[in-house]
């Protein structure tokens, strides 16, 4: 098993700006899952971390990782304290571009990391990190996409473009990310597959007992049975 912490460059001319990940893969893995964490949440976060143990525990490599550095998290939270009386301040979790880039810098680094390896690639998605997961999907070869109580309202475009098959969990309570969500599955026109799944009386965050549970097992059978699909294979 490979289990370390990894610095994520972004910057090539500046290697000191980094941003760092935990890196797990299980010994015979099937595939690697690479975190995309929306507004709110990090790689420290309880449910990522249920999620990425399940995973691991199906053989399913993971990387856990922030999309912002923590200087721009810190701003993030000063922002939030004055907000009030900021005109035009803007949140970078709710950039979407910079995450996008976040995403595609980290895949990169992936894709190089396992170039010795036939390892597939999934994404696993949560709010802001929805649009970025989306959106760079485009550019790679992304064997299927997991969202999570998905912010896919904050895509400006692409969604037409994009083949990975792509399952939407969402939280019953949540009526507003239900019909966003729905939405964006009718945008997806050259998806292979696309589900939509609803976990009754759970809300944003699936703090309710066994809420985060039910996801992380519906996202270990959702990626068993895609990372073993053959390529080219049709659902």
């Amino acid at each position: 098993m490979i289990k370390q912490v990894v610095k994520i460059s972004l910057n090539e001319a500046t290697p000191q700006t980094f941003v760092e990940g935990n890196l797990v893969i299980p010994d015979n893995s099937i595939g690697l899952v690479i975190f995309a964490h929306g507004s709110d949440s990090s790689k420290k976060s309880a449910r990522n971390q249920l999620v990425s143990q399940k995973l691991n525990e199906n053989g399913i490599g993971t990387l856990l990782f922030d999309l912002l550095t923590e200087e721009e998290q810190e701003s993030d939270i000063r922002l939030e304290k004055i907000i009030s009386n900021v005109l035009g301040g803007k949140f970078n979790k709710f950039n979407i571009a910079l995450l996008t880039n976040r995403l595609s810098i980290a895949t990169k680094w992936v894709i190089d990391f396992l170039k010795n390896s036939n390892l597939k690639l999934a994404f696993f998605a949560s709010s802001t990190g929805a649009a970025a997961a989306l959106t760079c999907a485009t550019k790679f070869d992304i064997n299927s996409i997991i969202i999570r109580s998905g912010r896919t309202d904050l895509i400006n475009a692409g969604l037409s473009q994009l083949d990975s098959p792509c399952l939407f969990i969402i939280g019953g309570k949540e009526k507003t990310i239900i019909k966003i969500n729905k939405k964006t599955i009718k945008q997806l026109r050259n998806s292979v597959e696309k589900d939509l799944l609803i976990v009754p009386n759970a809300s944003h965050l699936f703090e309710e007992e066994g809420a985060m549970e039910t996801v992380a097992n519906i996202s270990a059978e959702w990626l068993k049975k895609h990372f073993r699909r053959p390529v080219n294979t049709m659902p």
